[in-house]
Order: structure tokens, then C-alpha cells, then sequence
């Protein structure tokens, strides 16, 4: 074929940064008291365990696509990029219960963004961080000049509302931030992976084929082990963190907030520990008034630091996400 008649691949951005970000919190609030009694529990159980003292539960209007289209259009207004700009709207989420089409196509609609690739991404509760990386990819690699990343959850969708393990831990709400080109560094080089020989820890009760078959039987709901979540946690993901500082040739003592996925207030304070963070390292800790809101927490927290002027825009940041798989994925980023 002749070359002339060969498209030009597009260039890329020598790097790539978060520009904006912006997030979308349920109305409705539900504090400890309101759940308690369907699971043999108290408040100060409760926390003491998670650190957990309410947190938000979306209404039947509040759906993923709806929440993660509102913080999708907060993130590009405070980047100042149009949704004309898209070259792709990702979507980190265990919610959308609908195999297809992907819950991206409706958000990219609502936001605007025709014509955009759009796509869902699956890896649970460090689905955002692992959008994070592909996003900075597909910028430097010139497939879009501008990404939309969304993490939305319906964790209340999810949860067995009786059991006593997970019902108190997750709550639901959008996160998103829009990635694009920078002349320097924005977002460092990926630390990931899996564990799938810890798969069991966190799992669905059945399969949605398991439902089909059984129409009587419960509706598949998360469940946990609980000791073995945190053992692993703790552990593994200080050494993940560690890692991601290391490739970034960041040290902690450089670092402006610390942002790990918001599982759980005990885990998100030894993991601070354990990597020796700094006292004055300002500390995610929106879990104590959203709970685990899986994919969107780590988009969620990075809003609250910045809009409570907790953390400075242009700041570093070491984020990591973590959850079922037993996934993980961290980096280094700058603060919008």
C-alpha cells in the first residue's frame, strides 16, 4: 500500500497530568445509628473497627451514570477542557449492572463527549488508579489528548444489608478527574498487580448465572474476609506504596498529601505508618463520613483535600488503590 495513503498515527504528549477533578456525593446521609439494629451491631463498634461514622446512600434517580456524569462535568469545567476535546470517557466501576452496553457510552452522552471512545474498566475497589495509568498511556501515546476517567459506585446495590462484615463498611458516590498533555511530569509510572490466588477474600455470593438458573435464591451480594483483606492490605500495598514513591524518585518527606483507596480508616493509618509518612503529610481520610465507595473513593478524597484546602494545587500526591483481584495499582501524581 502506498504510504501516502496511510493515516499519520497521532502524536502523543511527552507527559501527562490530572487537570481537574470534580465529585458527586448522595443526598442522603446514613449515619451508624440507622443500620445498627440489622446487624447485631453499635456505633461505637463500628467505629472503632472502620473509623466509619456515616456515610452516603444514592436515591433511585442517583444511578452510576447519573452521578459519574455530575463529577464528569465538574472535572471539565475546573480543567477547562470542553467534552468536544474527549478523545475518551473511562469508567472504573462494580456497579453497573447492565453487561452492556458499557455505562461510559451514557456518561459520555451526558456529558457531551459524542463521538469519544468509551468504555468501562473493571477492577473493583483499584479501578480508579488503574484508569489513572491507562489514561496517562493513551495521552502520551497520542489515542486521546484528552481523557475523562470516572469512578461511580452503587455500593448499597451491592452489599447484603444483614451481614454483619460489609453492610456498615461501603456507601456510594461519583469521583472523576480529567487527564491531558504536560510539557513535565504529572503522573508517574504505575506500580500494579494482582493476586488472584487471594481471589476468594473479596467475592461475589454467587454468579449472575447462578441467579438464572436459581430466580428463588438471594441476589449475589459482596462478601469478605475481613482479616485477611487487612493482613494483605497493610502489608502488601506499604510495599506498593514504597515502590510507586521509588520509580517517581519521590520520598515521602517530599510528598503534599497521601491518598489511598478509602477502605477503611485502621488500614489508611498503618499504611501511613508504615511508610514512615511525615506528621505534616496531610491524610485522605473521607472514609469516616462516605465509607468505601470503591472505585470513586480515591477520585473523592482527592476533591475534599483540594476544595478543603487541605492540599495545594500543583502538590504531590501518592495514591493507591486496592480491592478484589487481589488488585492494586499506585503512582505519583501532581495536584490539579
Amino acid at each position: 500500500m502506498p504510504s501516502s495513503t496511510v493515516p499519520r498515527a497521532p502524536l502523543g504528549a511527552p507527559h501527562a497530568r490530572v487537570l481537574g477533578v470534580g465529585g458527586y456525593r448522595p443526598t442522603r446521609v446514613v449515619p451508624n445509628d440507622e443500620i445498627v439494629h440489622r446487624i447485631d451491631s453499635s456505633d461505637q463498634w463500628i467505629r472503632e473497627r472502620s473509623g466509619i461514622a456515616e456515610r452516603r446512600w444514592a436515591g433511585p434517580e442517583e444511578t452510576v451514570a447519573a452521578m459519574g456524569a455530575i463529577a464528569g462535568a465538574k472535572a471539565l469545567a475546573q480543567a477547562g477542557v470542553t467534552a468536544e476535546r474527549l478523545g475518551a470517557v473511562v469508567v472504573a466501576t462494580s456497579t453497573h449492572f447492565a453487561q452492556l452496553p458499557a455505562v461510559a457510552t451514557d456518561i459520555a452522552e451526558r456529558v457531551g463527549a459524542r463521538g469519544a471512545a468509551a468504555f468501562d474498566l473493571g477492577a473493583a475497589c483499584a479501578g480508579f488508579t488503574h484508569g489513572l495509568a491507562l489514561a496517562a498511556d493513551m495521552v502520551r501515546g497520542g489515542s486521546a489528548e484528552y481523557v475523562l476517567l470516572v469512578g461511580s459506585e452503587r455500593m448499597s446495590d451491592l452489599i447484603d444489608h444483614d451481614d454483619r462484615a460489609t453492610a456498615f463498611l461501603f456507601g456510594d458516590g461519583a469521583g472523576a478527574v480529567v487527564v491531558g498533555p504536560s510539557p513535565t511530569p504529572g503522573i508517574g509510572p504505575v506500580v500494579w498487580g494482582a493476586d488472584g490466588s487471594q481471589r476468594s477474600a473479596i467475592e461475589q455470593t454467587a454468579s449472575w448465572l447462578e441467579l438464572r438458573e436459581d430466580p428463588g435464591r438471594s441476589f449475589p451480594a459482596l462478601t469478605m474476609r475481613g482479616q485477611q483483606v487487612f493482613r494483605w492490605a497493610v502489608y502488601e500495598m506499604a510495599k506498593a506504596a514504597r515502590d510507586a514513591l521509588d520509580v517517581a524518585g519521590v520520598t515521602a518527606d517530599q510528598l503534599d498529601a497521601f491518598v489511598p483507596h478509602q477502605a477503611n480508616l485502621r488500614i489508611v493509618e498503618a499504611l501511613a505508618k508504615a511508610i514512615g509518612l511525615p506528621g505534616e503529610v496531610p491524610i485522605a481520610r473521607d472514609v469516616v463520613d462516605s465509607g468505601n465507595t470503591s472505585a470513586a473513593s480515591v477520585p473523592l478524597a482527592i476533591e475534599r483535600l483540594l476544595s478543603g484546602g487541605e492540599a495545594p494545587s500543583g502538590g504531590l500526591a501518592l495514591t493507591i488503590g486496592f480491592g478484589a483481584g487481589l488488585s492494586h495499582a499506585a503512582q505519583v501524581l501532581t495536584l490539579p
